[in-house]
């Protein structure tokens, strides 16, 4: 009997998990209710934050990502979207490729948990300088980590083609 109590009181401050695996932190449940802990993935909240500006018709875009965690990201990208069409032909950095005649995807990297990623410097030049530009940025893969806080990776900017510097 002494044994027994011992045991007990051993284990009584900790968490047991028997024939199961323990949740991880930063874990969030998919699937329902009834999906057992095999329904769960890391948990990541990715924000964009940088400023833009159109002269011209040339458009400059830079911006810093960032994971406020709980979990690190294994991998990301991101789209930007514009309201206009794009000239044909753009240079764009390494790690951004053209998916259309207003979208461009940029590779964001991995992300650690509350971490900063490099910044994304772009500029592209719009067909038929429009007066103003609305540009999208939202997060399109994130390595299979869940994000439920799409407000601060989705961000809408209306740019006029002032020089003006816009921050978001």
């Amino acid at each position: 009997m002494r044994v027994v109590a011992v045991c007990v009181a051993a284990v009584a401050g900790a968490a047991v998990v028997v024939g199961g695996v323990a949740p991880v932190a930063g874990a969030a449940p998919v699937g329902g209710a009834d999906a057992g802990w095999s329904g769960y993935v890391p948990e990541a909240d990715l924000a964009y934050h940088g400023a833009a500006a159109v002269a011209s018709g040339q458009v400059e875009v830079r911006f810093t990502p960032r994971n406020h965690g709980p979990s690190a990201v294994p991998d990301a990208t991101v789209r930007l979207r514009w309201s206009e069409a794009l000239a044909n032909r753009q240079e764009l950095p390494a790690g951004c490729t053209r998916s259309g005649s207003r979208v461009v995807l940029c590779r964001v990297g991995a992300l650690a948990a509350d971490g900063v990623g490099e910044e994304i410097d772009l500029r592209v030049r719009l067909r038929g300088g429009p007066p103003e530009v609305l540009l999208e940025i939202d997060t399109v893969w994130s390595g299979g980590v869940l994000d439920r806080n799409r407000s601060n990776d989705r961000q809408r900017l209306l740019i006029l083609d002032t020089g003006d510097t816009y921050y978001f």
